[in-house]
């Protein structure tokens, strides 16, 4: 058998728990696929601005390293010491190199973040005059790698990605430089060159409104060299980065691009741009699931929303269980105990809601079943003394007719007539009272029984009782309980007209009200006092307690129309003591 508390919560999972899940779901994708639309298109704006920075920072040392060529000065002390450099004396010396360190200087102030600005002339370096000389071990550099690449620049300007400053002893601060060859004005024969150390806290300030826990940095150079990594500068300068060479490959093919892939053993959001002027590669990449953090806790959120209805729906079942199907179920279990016939189940509840309402109206429902199924038994244990009855007493009628018949005729036979009409209608009488197998006859069949009765009674009392009919259109075929009228006319001409010393009047009439007929049978006798009429009344509302035969009569006409019937059916008495009795028999139309 399928609870209700089951099927409520099959109910609450299949309307509520599933299809938050299925919009958790959804929510989760779409917010998830939103989220890294809106990512990739900031990404590709910051990174173009980024990259556009970084080249107006690089330009702007370009720019400043252009002085070397135009200052006359610079010009004339670099050429003596590369050119003349055996014809100067001390003097001029010493004024050339204080006006070299004097232009270092100058650089150092205009540009921004500088290390260290370095001239290299002849078999001399020159620093600013402020510089800490004794950190740097400077052998033969005409054969260094970086020196060989800007001589073959003839005056152009190369970049040195991140890397220990050249020739400075116990260094791990890494810089990124730019060199160039410085020119005799006006001619291309070099005369020096210049080498500027920039710290990386020049990218890191470019980079650092952008750069968080999300979005990192990488800047690589045209060789694919490392530039500038956020992770790496965090940790170790001299740290290799970890970029899958299918990547590297990609960033050093391309000018532009994006691709989802692993990067730092991380499932990442990767693009890149090219610098138009150093043509470095400016690469952020993002982890997707920083990236999606907000989408991920939102779908979070929503799946603890359907766990939450799960967990409700099951405290709901609970609680339903505990407070209405277990009730309902030991309801319906009592039900079948009444339905089995036992009436002595404890229906008795103190709620004050719905279901105490239900047990307390089936509790009256069962009690009044029961009061009925008594007075049903009573009325055909009274119903079956009366047949007894009747079959017992079939006999002397049926012999009494036959009696009765023949002393009709000796009447007729000696002139008395009258006295043979009077006895042919007690035979009449007795012929109607043997037809007991009948249950109900038409009002027709029944109104012949009192015509004949009345007759008698007139023959005895002559002119002091009257009798009438009033009766409605198609009121005769209704049927009534056999043997229902006679009785209360009896009780109408002994109990009240008889005791009457004027002329009396006994009215039978018919009537249809709504879906009932009423038959009224009213007497002008001497009536009823308020005692007796109480004690009556109350005679016929209660259930038989006697199968005693001396109370069959007018409580017996009530009882046998309520058993055929039902109980909105059978007998109503009104009457006034001096204007007579009305008796009105409700019956189904």
């Amino acid at each position: 058998m399928r609870h209700v508390n089951r099927q409520i919560f099959m109910l609450m999972i299949l309307t509520i728990t599933i299809p938050l899940l299925i919009i958790s779901a959804i929510i989760y994708i779409f917010s998830n696929q939103a989220v890294k639309n809106e990512y990739q298109s900031s990404s590709n704006l910051i990174l173009n601005n980024l990259s556009f920075n970084i080249d107006q920072y690089l330009q702007s040392i370009d720019k400043g390293t252009l002085n070397a060529q135009v200052d006359s000065q610079l010009q004339t002390a670099l050429e003596h010491w590369t050119i003349h450099k055996d014809d100067v004396g001390n003097d001029l010396n010493i004024q050339y190199g204080n006006t070299i360190e004097h232009f270092i200087s100058g650089i150092e102030m205009t540009i921004k973040n500088v290390d260290s600005v370095q001239i290299f002339s002849g078999s001399r370096v020159f620093y600013s005059a402020n510089f800490n000389r004794a950190d740097y071990d400077v052998k033969d550099y005409t054969q260094e790698d970086w020196y060989l690449q800007t001589q073959q620049k003839k005056g152009g300007v190369i970049l040195f990605g991140s890397h220990v400053p050249f020739y400075r002893t116990n260094s791990k601060q890494s810089v990124i430089s730019i060199a160039r060859v410085i020119n005799k004005k006006g001619s291309k024969q070099p005369i020096g060159v210049m080498l500027i150390d920039i710290r990386l806290d020049s990218l890191r300030e470019i980079l650092k409104l952008s750069e968080n826990s999300k979005r990192k940095f990488i800047i690589l150079d045209d060789k694919g060299g490392s530039v500038y990594s956020s992770d790496i500068m965090e940790t170790s300068p001299l740290q290799p980065i970890p970029i899958d060479p299918q990547a590297l490959n990609t960033f050093m093919n391309n000018d532009t691009g994006s691709f989802y892939g692993t990067f730092d053993d991380k499932d990442s959001y990767i693009n890149f741009v090219t610098s138009p002027y150093s043509n470095w590669k400016v690469i952020q990449y993002i982890d997707e699931k920083e990236m999606t953090k907000q989408a991920t806790f939102l779908g979070k959120i929503i799946l603890t929303l359907a766990l939450l209805s799960l967990v409700t729906a099951i405290l709901f079942m609970y609680i339903l269980s505990e407070r209405v199907t277990k009730p309902i179920i030991l309801l319906s279990r009592k039900v079948k105990l009444v339905g089995m016939g036992n009436f002595d189940v404890d229906l008795y509840s103190n709620r004050q809601d719905e279901f105490g309402v239900l047990y307390n109206g089936i509790r009256k429902m069962v009690k009044d079943l029961q009061n009925y199924i008594e007075r049903s038994s009573m009325a055909k244990a009274q119903q079956k003394v009366a047949q007894y009855g009747a079959l017992k007493s079939q006999i002397n009628p049926h012999f009494l007719a036959n009696v009765l018949e023949s002393i009709q005729m000796k009447a007729i036979i000696n002139g008395q007539r009258e006295i043979g009409e009077m006895v042919g209608i007690v035979g009449r009488l007795f012929r109607i009272h043997i037809q007991t197998g009948k249950i109900t006859v038409t009002l027709r069949e029944e109104l012949e029984h009192v015509r004949l009765y009345v007759k008698i009674q007139q023959l005895r009392f002559g002119d002091k009782i009257q009798y009438i009919e009033q009766l409605k259109p198609n009121t005769e075929i209704i049927k009534v309980m056999h043997f229902s009228l006679q009785p209360i006319v009896e009780n109408a001409i002994v109990h009240g007209l008889e005791c009457r010393s004027e002329p009396g009047l006994l009215e039978v009439s018919s009537m249809i009200s709504g879906d009932d007929m009423l038959i009224i049978v009213k007497d002008n006798g001497i009536g009823i006092d308020e005692e007796k009429l109480k004690q009556l009344r109350l005679r016929l509302s209660q259930p038989s307690d006697t199968l005693d035969e001396d109370h069959i009569g007018i409580k017996n006409v009530h009882d046998r129309i309520q058993f055929h019937f039902g109980e909105a059916y059978g007998i109503e008495i009104t009457s006034q003591v001096g204007e007579g009795t009305t008796v009105i028999i409700r019956l189904p139309a």
